[in-house]
């Protein structure tokens, strides 16, 4: 691997880390690095995972190669965390940034213009467009044209490059078949931090804090679950109702018809019975995709993944074989709404 320094990231609005471990994830970007993306590659994951951290890991990596990198971070609302580039580049970016009255809500358009800036001003460069969290922004509705869009500038450049890369990420599960049936990209999963890794994490909070150990059965490893765990001062229960409370679990509970509760209730236990319990366990998987609550978990080949998948079936951190609660926070936070529900005789 290239000696790439590890970026410092924003942990809470007063705490910065360094960059953790995905030591694997960075070779794959250097592998990416040397021979480019035929198409685009739609990495998705669960919600804090880690996937912004990747990307802008990436651009230190990519830039070592001698990339023109702009790194979109649309859902971002400060000009200089939703747009990252190339030292090489920031001259073009300020330029065109100068032509938008309001360049945060037309950030795809400067990337492309910039993009086009790049190719009309470098002989045959090497460039490199990742879009964070591209779904969200432009709608679920969107997202297949969007993904062709991404194609046709890898296939059709206004100008000839030597490289291109064109990496997009999102934790919305819910478009990835949707995106994957045209085989306008290559889709790529990635997971929670591995325990060594989220141990380098974890080691960086300043302060008292519980057990590594009690942490690591909490987050699985999910970079933000861990952030709020620090920021409701280690409390697991309040991290708990934050979720209930974000993701409006209640009123999904009180929605639910009495088989899909009991659905619910055996997903709890195992999460692979949303995949075994016919149209009504369909159902409901889509609902708590659609929440962000629970991930499907492709075949653990490394060639479907970004970083390492997470590991075989593990009860105590709801993984099955197939399908995974995103953290065990998430779990219990369903776990809660239910009971508490079932507790007022609401359902």
């Amino acid at each position: 691997m290239c000696a790439v320094g590890r970026v410092r990231l924003l942990f809470t609005p007063t705490i910065e880390v360094e960059f953790a471990d995905r030591d694997r994830a960075l070779r794959q970007v250097e592998d990416l690095a040397e021979r480019g993306t035929r198409f685009p590659i739609v990495v998705y994951g669960p919600e804090g995972c880690g996937k912004t951290a990747l990307l802008r890991q990436a651009v230190e990596v990519l830039d070592e190669y001698g990339y023109k990198t702009i790194l979109v971070s649309p859902l971002e609302d400060e000009l200089g965390r939703a747009l990252q580039v190339s030292p090489s580049i920031r001259g073009i970016a300020l330029e065109v940034l100068k032509a938008f009255s309001e360049p945060l809500t037309n950030l795809l358009q400067v990337a492309l213009k910039v993009k086009a800036l790049i190719e009309e001003r470098f002989v045959r460069p090497r460039i490199a467009l990742l879009l964070d969290d591209l779904f969200q922004s432009v709608g679920l509705e969107n997202a297949e044209r969007y993904v062709k869009m991404l194609l046709n500038i890898i296939e059709y450049p206004s100008r000839r490059y030597e490289n291109i890369i064109v990496l997009v990420s999102s934790s919305e599960g819910l478009t990835r078949e949707r995106v994957g049936r045209h085989e306008w990209c290559k889709i790529y999963s990635l997971w929670n931090m591995s325990r060594g890794g989220f141990k380098q994490l974890y080691s960086q909070l300043p302060g008292e804090k519980p057990a590594l150990e009690e942490v690591w059965k909490l987050t699985g490893g999910n970079p933000r679950a861990l952030a709020k765990l620090y920021e409701a001062g280690w409390s697991p229960e309040a991290t708990i109702y934050d979720i209930i409370e974000g993701k409006r679990l209640y009123k999904l509970i009180l929605q639910l018809e009495r088989s899909e509760l009991s659905t619910l209730e055996e997903a709890l236990e195992d999460p692979d019975t949303l995949l075994a319990g016919g149209a009504e366990a369909e159902k409901m998987l889509g609902k708590l995709i659609e929440l962000n609550l629970v991930a499907e978990i492709p075949a653990r080949r490394e060639n479907l993944w970004i970083d390492e998948p997470p590991p075989k079936k593990d009860h105590e951190l709801g993984i099955g074989h197939y399908i995974a609660w995103q953290t065990p926070l998430h779990r219990e936070a369903a776990r809660r709404a239910l009971k508490e529900a079932l507790r007022r005789g609401r359902v």
